[in-house]
């Protein structure tokens, strides 16, 4: 799994693996979930990730709790 911080647009991105996603599904709450060809996620975005306190972007490391 990819995490990634796109600073310009605050968006908080989970790439659970590289595969071109067919369909996405926008969710209650500003998140995007993204789906493959036989409907298993692909990625999840979470918009206005830093207003929303998902992640700060003053941080230089992002920690994953698993």
């Amino acid at each position: 799994m990819k995490v990634k911080y796109d600073a310009e647009a605050d968006i908080l991105i989970f790439i659970f693996r590289d595969a071109f996603p067919t369909n996405a599904i926008s969710e209650p709450g500003g998140v995007i979930v993204s789906y493959d060809e036989t409907d298993e996620p692909v990625t999840i975005e979470f918009l206005n990730a830093s207003k929303r306190q998902l992640f700060n972007p003053q941080d230089l490391i992002l920690t994953i709790a698993t």
